[in-house]
Formats: structure tokens, sequence, C-alpha cells
């Protein structure tokens, strides 16, 4: 053992400059927030199943669901129970059935859907 200690060489250790450590860092912090991407993807699309069978279940409503139109909301309005939507000012809504009366089907973005009286929202 002494011998083979003694024909070792030892090699110094190379140090990292601390710029590129911070940027191998930021690097895999990117790589990781993809990840997060798709997975917060899946968890979107499971919501969106839910609310729709809960559209279907709530509304009665067993036809495909197909948008007519596209809307604007012109103003907020809260919603008064739980079958109403509940607005904000510009937002999108896609206009899934004409009911009789004043209100229509819609759904929003994070895709909810309700009742919303055609007085509140603007048509292209």
């Amino acid at each position: 053992r002494g011998k083979d200690d003694k024909y070792k060489v030892q090699m110094p250790k190379l140090r990292v400059a601390k710029e590129y450590k911070d940027k191998r860092k930021s690097i895999d912090d990117v790589e990781r927030n993809i990840f997060k991407f798709k997975k917060s993807g899946e968890e979107k699309s499971k919501k969106m199943d839910k609310e729709e069978q809960f559209f279907r279940e709530t509304f009665m409503y067993d036809k495909e669901i197909r948008v007519l139109a596209t809307a604007t909301a012109a103003r907020s309005v809260r919603s008064q129970r739980r079958a109403d939507l509940p607005l904000t000012a510009g937002e999108q809504l896609d206009v899934i059935d004409a009911v009789q009366g004043h209100a229509v089907i819609c759904r929003n973005a994070q895709g909810r859907y309700g009742y919303v009286l055609v007085e509140h929202l603007n048509f292209r």
C-alpha cells in the first residue's frame, strides 16, 4: 500500500465560476417548470370535465356542446345562484345555447357554465 500511495498524483480541485453555477441552476429550473406546466394542464382538463358533468346534470343538457357565438361581457355581474355565471367586464364567453327569454347558456375561460342575461353581453 505504501508504494501505491507514493506514485499517486493529486489533482487540484477545479473551481467552477459562480456565474456558471447560477446559470446552470436557472436552466434546471426552466426544465422543471415545463413539467409543472404539463401537470397543471392535466389538472385543468380534469376540472373542465367535472364542470361539464355538473353542467349536464344541473341543466339537464343531453345535446352536443357546440359554441354558437362568442361574446364579451359588458360589465361585471355577481351570480345570485349557482346556475348563474358570474361575469367580469371584458371577459370572453362562448355562447352554448339560447334559452327562451332573455338568458343564454355560456361558458367562460375556466370552463364554468351558467345562465347570462343577454343585456350583459356584447356580440361581435
